[in-house]
């Protein structure tokens, strides 16, 4: 167990030493990916020479969909706790932490939310930290649910993936409960000189459950719409499944911290996935557009957010009055 203590310090007092070790395990990964579907690259480059670009565009505006409505989900945790938060000033903070997962490391995903969140008033680190856990969480359990449901009439998916994502979203539908999360959240919180955290009403927590529920069917739109530019023809019962499937990649992203924002491990537990129901090339064409799209989507959310609250800000100093930060969205609750 000392040994143990003295590798943990050894690691924190060398930060340059951690990310070089992810990025070495990283790339180890990436090389075995790439080893393991070498026989379907070159049908899968062909699939993307020849992608439908009005399906790739209706794919980008149904991911981005899935951002824009991903977003009422962490205002309505904030809103909880009266923290409000305007709509354009919670996307660009979505999107600037979205963006930081892509840097080595893992802390520095909520460390941009919190930044971001503290340009707008809420200067409260733990709170907007939990915010975040809670927002996980709930989609998660959410995207696991929707995913077993697609299990009952989408067959051909084996290996570790459906144990690993259903011990997970077990786990998780536990730790996100009130009673159980905000007990633990209060206990960090004391021991860093923080006020306990508020209570979170059980109708919100239902509420988030339905809510992210629906977003990972959008955001399964997008990805059925990537196939289908690829060349495949899934039916529109594998929306469901995609959305699920997206939920997926998400939580071996998580777990695989090595990886920035899962680059890799994302698209290959995705790709696995989705060889139920595609070809080894269109499911590989369709993961490598994914990566494309929510890459570009996020940098552009995050720039047009940026632009909105700028020309807001110009205004209302121009106009003498408090910038459009006070601007507010009511989502009831």
């Amino acid at each position: 167990m000392s040994r143990l203590r003295d590798a943990v310090r050894l690691l924190k007092a060398r930060p340059r030493l951690v990310a070089a070790i992810q990025l070495l395990v990283f790339a180890v990964f990436i090389v075995s990916i790439g080893w393991a579907v070498r026989g379907t690259l070159e049908s899968a480059g062909d699939d993307l020479r020849h992608a439908n670009g009005v399906d790739f565009l209706l794919a980008c505006v149904a991911i981005a969909a899935y951002y824009l409505l991903f977003v009422l989900g962490w205002m309505r945790i904030l809103a909880d706790w009266n923290l409000p938060l305007g709509y354009t000033q919670a996307l660009q903070s979505e999107m600037v932490s979205m963006l930081a997962k892509y840097v080595p490391g893992g802390v520095w995903t909520p460390a941009a939310r919190v930044l971001a969140a503290r340009r707008y008033g809420i200067t409260d680190a733990g709170l907007v930290t939990a915010s975040m856990l809670i927002e996980a969480g709930t989609s998660a359990v959410a995207g696991v649910l929707v995913f077993v449901l697609s299990l009952t009439w989408t067959h051909g998916v084996g290996g570790w993936i459906v144990p690993l994502v259903l011990v997970f979203g077990l786990v998780v539908a536990v730790l996100v409960q009130p009673s159980v999360f905000q007990p633990l959240a209060t206990r960090v919180l004391r021991r860093l000189g923080r006020p306990p955290l508020p209570p979170l009403h059980r109708a919100t927590l239902v509420f988030l459950l339905f809510y992210y529920s629906f977003t990972w069917l959008v955001g399964g739109t997008g990805l059925w719409l990537l196939l289908r530019s690829v060349g495949a023809h899934p039916g529109v019962s594998a929306v469901v499944f995609l959305g699920g499937t997206s939920c997926v990649g998400a939580i071996v992203a998580v777990l695989f911290v090595v990886a920035p924002s899962g680059l890799g491990v994302r698209e290959g537990s995705m790709y696995g996935v989705m060889l139920a129901i595609a070809s080894a090339p269109h499911a590989l064409s369709a993961v490598a557009l994914n990566r494309v799209a929510i890459t570009l989507i996020e940098i552009l959310l995050a720039l047009v957010g940026g632009f909105v609250l700028r020309r807001r800000s110009e205004q209302g100093a121009a106009d003498g009055r408090a910038p459009a930060a006070q601007e507010r969205l009511d989502l009831g609750g």
